[in-house]
């Protein structure tokens, strides 16, 4: 490990340094084997926001958005997230690819 990332690393353990999606608007998405809760999420159009993925179900999952250029892959039980940048009014389907075609939902820029 380089001598800049452990010092990151420490100072970001101590609140010295906050990552750069600290402060977002933030919101959760479950995908449990194929049920994606909630369907819908309404953001503000023009704010960069996070999405907090949370795989609660049995087998792994990929939130996938094309459109939104996203792809992240979860094992059973994990969790992450995606940064999403400002959007323009509109809305923007996402899906679970390992899913299809039963979970799919959509994010409304407004």
């Amino acid at each position: 490990m380089s001598r800049f990332l452990r010092a990151s690393l420490v100072l970001l353990s101590f609140g010295v340094v906050t990552p750069a999606f600290a402060g977002l608007p933030s919101y959760d998405l479950e995908l449990k084997d194929g049920a994606l809760n909630p369907q819908t999420l309404k953001v503000n159009a023009g704010e960069r926001f996070k999405l907090n993925l949370h795989n609660t179900g049995m087998g792994p999952v990929e939130f996938e958005s094309p459109r939104l250029r996203q792809e992240k892959v979860l094992a059973p039980g994990a969790e992450s997230f995606v940064v999403i940048p400002p959007l323009k009014k509109d809305e923007y389907e996402f899906f679970d690819e390992f899913h299809l075609p039963d979970a799919k939902g959509r994010i409304i820029a407004q």
